[in-house]
């Protein structure tokens, strides 16, 4: 419902009107050089030690695709895949878009809505009645810095967000290239296996041919083979699906140049990591728990907002003149307000109250959650320090030492050539382990840096 009130003003109203209304058009807000990407751009070097790209421009887009093609001209490390993830998601690029739709969202919360032009024209009797009127939003005026409060808020929830993302796919990107080049290193190994599998196969047929080896032994060989060629078979199937999963990771197209991995993985360190203070930490600088914060303290400065104007949701003022013939013009103003008849604002209100809780019981919920995720993620790192150490140190030492000493047996005389393939056969479980407790540490250290400053691992 509207109400229309109209007196004549004096010219001096006229001029301190339009004196605001310069003002207001000289104070509009505006967009930023970057779109807001600086922030991100820190938050991700911060975590990952590496800087996303945002390219916006063809000469970006340009410069990004010849550095992806420098990389892939080598083989490929940890961190030069980030760096080619971070440049060459599209995925990646398409959530920064979010950050030009939040930043247009505050921008436009800093204007004051366009004015509306209203015109009427009765004629009738041989006279002409004209109204015009000019009106603007005066509600939008007085609401204005805690609105542009609300959109700045919800504006750094999306920058955190555009970083919560690469986090993401920095992590994505270096536990692929950990599970690509252990699968790869398996499938040679394996294919070593298969080739002696060939050699004590074809051995012990023509031993058998000769009536020098029995019927069981025979068998025995034969069933080695077999294994050997499903192992191989599975482990080459492996290693194409794992690099297929890096090349989805780095966004790699059909028309840029191929992968390149390094022979095996990086060695273990000498010494594993232990944060201190690894609970705080994820509470200072995990990306999802800054979010929610974000989140909470936006809910209630929206709260304040949805309190304000309760009672006053719509309030218009212009500036009106009315003409008719043979008769001198008419100014004055035009103020339209609802009246709060059948909606006092309470439904509001109580949406607004109950989105507040809802936020701030997410929050808890996700410092929770995230303290949680930090101490599994450090059990794991440890477990699989542990175990990739025991394989380096005792499994593999071992398992050579044993080989060593069949081979000085076979050499002497003491030992048959099958009981070295025998030995041979002994030690296939202790290198594929020793292999995939590498790749299993790797894998528990970025679950252990992304849980402790950037995001869940559960995702």
């Amino acid at each position: 419902m509207g109400i229309f009130l109209s007196r004549p003003a004096p010219a001096s109203g006229r001029a301190a009107a339009a004196a605001i209304a310069a003002l207001l058009l000289g104070g509009c807000a505006s967009f930023s050089q970057d779109g807001g990407f600086a922030s991100v751009e820190q938050l991700t070097k911060e975590r990952v030690g590496q800087s996303p790209s945002y390219q916006r421009t063809p000469a970006q887009a340009d410069s990004a695709r010849a550095r992806v093609a420098e990389l892939l001209g080598v083989p490929l490390s940890a961190d030069s895949a980030v760096e080619v993830a971070l440049l060459n998601n599209q995925e990646l690029q398409a959530g920064y878009a979010e950050l030009g739709i939040a930043e247009a969202d505050l921008v436009r919360a800093g204007r004051l809505a366009n004015p509306s032009l209203r015109f009427g024209r009765l004629s009738g009797n041989g006279a002409v009645e004209i109204d015009r009127a000019v009106v603007f939003d005066v509600l939008g005026l007085f609401t204005m810095p805690v609105a542009r409060q609300v959109e700045q808020a919800r504006f750094e929830q999306a920058q955190l967000q555009a970083a919560y993302e690469t986090v993401g796919v920095a992590a994505e990107a270096r536990k692929a290239f950990f599970e690509a080049v252990a699968a790869q290193q398996l499938a040679g190994y394996f294919g070593q296996v298969m080739e002696a599998a060939d050699a004590s196969n074809e051995l012990a047929s023509r031993m058998a041919a000769a009536g020098n080896f029995n019927k069981l032994e025979q068998m025995r060989e034969q069933s080695f083979h077999s294994d050997a060629t499903t192992n191989l078979a599975k482990a080459r199937h492996q290693a194409v699906a794992a690099r297929e999963r890096l090349v989805r990771a780095l966004g790699l197209s059909a028309d840029q140049p191929g992968l390149r991995l390094p022979q095996r993985l990086p060695d273990l360190p000498a010494a594993p990591a232990e944060p201190a203070g690894a609970e705080r930490i994820a509470m200072e600088k995990r990306l999802d728990v800054l979010m929610s914060r974000r989140s909470t303290e936006a809910s209630a400065k929206s709260l304040g907002l949805t309190r304000a104007t309760r009672f006053v949701n719509v309030l218009h003022a212009g500036y009106q003149n009315r003409s008719a013939t043979g008769e001198s013009r008419a100014n004055g103003y035009e103020i339209e307000l609802e009246l709060p008849l059948f909606d006092f604002g309470s439904a509001s209100l109580a949406r607004a109250e109950a989105s507040y809780m809802q936020s701030v019981h997410r929050t808890a919920a996700v410092a929770v959650k995230a303290q949680s995720e930090v101490r599994e993620a450090y059990s794991a790192y440890r477990t699989a320090y542990d175990v990739a150490r025991h394989y380096r140190d005792e499994v593999v030492p071992l398992r050579k030492r044993i080989s060593d000493e069949n081979l000085l047996r076979y050499n002497g005389m003491l030992a048959s050539v099958f009981e070295l393939l025998a030995d041979a056969k002994d030690q296939i479980a202790g290198v594929a382990g020793a292999v995939e407790s590498l790749r299993d540490y790797w894998l528990a250290e970025t679950d252990l840096q992304t849980a402790l400053t950037g995001r869940s691992t559960s995702h």
